[in-house]
């Protein structure tokens, strides 16, 4: 199905749309809305940067602030749930729904900027996102697994999923037979698309990545049999869903493959960097990607660099 488009806002029925969240650059980061029967909740809203987006989404679509009843937060890395704090202050009835690990980051971000600082660096930090506001205890709580929740009468079901980070959940939506992966069902970026469909590879950013786990999470969003699963970057997948979790679990175990190969690396952060860009290189061609040069530099780059470090980080933490 081909998605309505309207000024950076894709509609999926029913009730679902994708709101470009204006991170980094067009088509990165997906903030999804979903609206029942008068109630809205986003899942996932982007940086600070992102909150003027998502308001002017609102108002696009005619509806209330006042009637947008959850902010769910995938998992807390930044780029998901940095300008939760601020976009809470303009919604008077929302809720911040949280994994439990989470929970204590966003009331005081402390930790959490310091450790994405150590990530990303005090410059492209700032640039990114900016002072990230506390969240007030009265306007967030933690979500248990199998947790239902309510939103316009329909019920939407919490996944604890781990693998990208072991605060990340996932949502399944049975009234549109949907879930919402966030980062557990890798990227697939729309630019990248071509006749062979969408092109998909993990995310596996530091500090917290767990090959099998990841590989699990996979599996428990497909044995739901979606008809869709959304992803934060980017939207919605909907065709040969088991081509693509066969191919993301495929990926997961060569990624694996490279940390064993460089185990004993005095450089391992930069032989991973350097295989798994010259892998990528080699994937794109053969799914048609007409300048795979070009496509490392403007789409994947940094992607790349995350990846590397996180399985660099992974086998830290396994020798641990």
């Amino acid at each position: 199905m081909t998605p309505q488009k309207t000024e950076g806002i894709d509609r999926w029925d029913p009730g679902i749309y994708a709101i470009d969240s204006r991170y980094v650059r067009p088509g990165l980061m997906a903030s999804h809305l979903l609206v029942r029967s008068g109630e809205a909740a986003f899942i996932d809203v982007g940086s600070n940067d992102s909150v003027p987006h998502l308001l002017q989404a609102l108002e696009t679509l005619g509806i209330d602030a006042g009637a947008v009843r959850y902010l769910f937060l995938t998992h807390v890395h930044l780029d998901h749930a940095g300008g939760a704090g601020r976009l809470v202050r303009e919604l008077p009835n929302a809720e911040v729904l949280v994994h439990p690990r989470g929970l204590r980051h966003m009331i005081d971000p402390t930790k959490l900027e310091a450790g994405t600082r150590v990530v990303y660096g005090d410059v492209l930090f700032d640039q990114l996102y900016g002072r990230l506001v506390p969240i007030p205890e009265t306007r967030i709580r933690a979500v248990v697994d199998g947790e239902v929740v309510q939103l316009g009468g329909s019920e939407i079901e919490i996944w604890h999923t781990e693998g990208h980070a072991r605060h990340h959940y996932c949502l399944w939506d049975p009234s549109s037979q949907a879930v919402f992966a966030g980062d557990n069902f890798g990227i697939a970026y729309r630019a990248l698309e071509t006749a062979k469909g969408r092109f998909i590879f993990p995310t596996t950013t530091p500090t917290q990545f767990d090959p099998e786990q990841a590989q699990a999470s996979v599996d428990r969003i497909l044995g739901a049999r979606p008809r869709r699963i959304f992803i934060a970057h980017y939207s919605a997948l909907e065709e040969a869903l088991d081509t693509l979790a066969r191919t993301l679990k495929n990926e997961l175990m060569h990624y694996v493959a490279l940390g064993e190969r460089f185990r004993d690396s005095p450089r391992r952060r930069d032989a991973l960097h350097d295989a798994l860009r010259s892998h990528t290189a080699e994937r794109l061609a053969e799914h048609g990607v007409a300048d795979p040069g070009r496509a490392l530099e403007d789409f994947l780059k940094f992607d790349l660099q995350l990846n590397a470090a996180g399985v660099d980080d992974w086998m830290t933490n396994r020798s641990r």
